[in-house]
C-alpha cells in the first residue's frame, strides 16, 4: 500500500491522494483511491496552512516563553518550556506510527505484524496525546510571580498562545488519526468522513484526552506512571474515594470534551467539508 501527496502548481490548485489498493481490494474503487483526498482551488482553506499555522504557533509559544526573561529581567519558566516539547511529541510518535504501518504493509509483512505495530502504537500515542492539550491549564498563571516585574499583557498573550498552541496540536493529532482509519476502514468511499464510525472515533479519543489532561493536573500522572502499574492504581483509586473528586472529574472531562469538540468542528469541520464537497 502506498500514498503519495501531490499538487500542480498551474491553475487551480488539486491535490490527491494516490493508494495502491490492498490485495483483494475492488478494481472500480481505484478512481475513488485518486481523488480520496480533495480537489479545492486556490482560494479555499488547504491542509498545508493548516499545518503551517499550527508549527508557527508553536514556535510563536516556544518564543514568548524564552524572551520573558532577557525582556523582563527574570527566569526563563523551564516547566513551559517542558510541556511546550510534550505537547508536540504525539504528532512525532504518530508519525513514525503510520509511516512504519505504511512501510511494513508495503513490504508484504505478514497481517499480525502489521496489526501489532499499530495496536501498540496506538496505545504509545493514546498515553501521551493528553500532553498536548494539557496547555490548556496553564491558564491558571500559576506561574507569575511578585516582584518580577512582567507586565500582566505580556503574559496574558503568551499564556493564551501556548493554550492555543496545545488545543491544535490536539486537533490535529486527532485528525490525522481519523483521516489514517478512514482511508484503512473505507478505501472505496469517496466520501469515508461522511460516515459516523470515523466520527465516533474522534469523540472516544476527545473523551480519554480530557480525562487525561484532568489525571496530569489534578493527580499529577505522567504517562510514565504507567510503567508502575501498582502504585499507579492505588493512587488513582486513592484519590477518587475522597468525596466530590468523581464528580469534579466528570465535569472537567465533559466540559473539556465539549470544548476540543468544538474547536474540531470549526478547524477540522469546515475542512473535511470541503474536501467531501470536492469529492462528489
Amino acid at each position: 500500500m502506498s500514498r503519495g501527496l501531490a499538487e500542480t502548481p498551474s491553475g487551480p490548485t488539486v491535490v490527491y491522494l494516490t493508494v495502491t489498493p490492498p490485495r483483494g481490494a475492488h478494481p472500480g474503487g481505484l478512481h475513488g483511491y485518486r481523488t480520496a483526498l480533495a480537489r479545492t482551488d486556490s482560494r479555499e482553506p488547504t491542509m498545508t496552512l493548516l499545518f503551517l499555522g499550527v508549527i508557527l504557533l508553536n514556535v510563536f509559544a516556544f518564543a514568548l516563553v524564552l524572551l520573558r526573561a532577557p525582556l523582563f529581567r527574570t527566569e526563563v519558566y523551564r516547566p513551559m518550556l517542558l510541556n511546550i516539547g510534550l505537547s508536540v511529541l504525539p504528532v512525532f510518535v504518530l508519525t513514525f506510527w503510520i509511516v512504519g504501518d505504511l512501510v511494513l504493509s508495503a513490504a508484504g509483512a505478514p497481517t499480525w505484524a502489521v496489526a501489532t505495530v499499530a495496536a501498540a502504537g496506538l496505545v504509545v500515542w493514546l498515553l501521551l496525546l493528553p500532553n498536548a492539550g494539557y496547555l490548556v491549564t496553564e491558564l491558571n498563571f500559576s506561574h507569575r510571580k511578585d516582584g518580577e516585574g512582567v507586565p500582566l499583557w505580556y503574559d496574558i498573550v503568551a499564556v493564551l498562545t501556548l493554550a492555543m498552541s496545545g488545543v491544535l496540536n490536539t486537533v490535529v493529532n486527532i485528525f490525522l488519526v481519523q483521516v489514517f482509519y478512514a482511508v484503512l476502514r473505507y478505501p472505496d468511499d469517496l466520501k469515508p468522513f461522511e460516515r459516523p464510525a470515523s466520527w465516533m472515533v474522534v469523540a472516544v479519543v476527545l473523551v480519554l484526552v480530557s480525562f487525561g489532561i484532568y489525571l496530569g493536573r489534578y493527580i499529577r500522572f505522567n504517562s510514565w506512571d504507567l510503567a508502575h502499574p501498582v502504585g499507579f492504581l492505588r493512587k488513582f483509586l486513592g484519590y477518587f474515594r475522597a468525596p466530590g473528586k468523581v464528580r469534579d472529574a466528570l465535569l472537567f472531562s465533559g466540559l473539556h470534551t465539549v470544548f476540543f469538540a468544538l474547536i474540531y468542528l470549526v478547524v477540522i469541520g469546515s475542512l473535511l467539508e470541503t474536501i467531501t464537497a470536492a469529492t462528489g
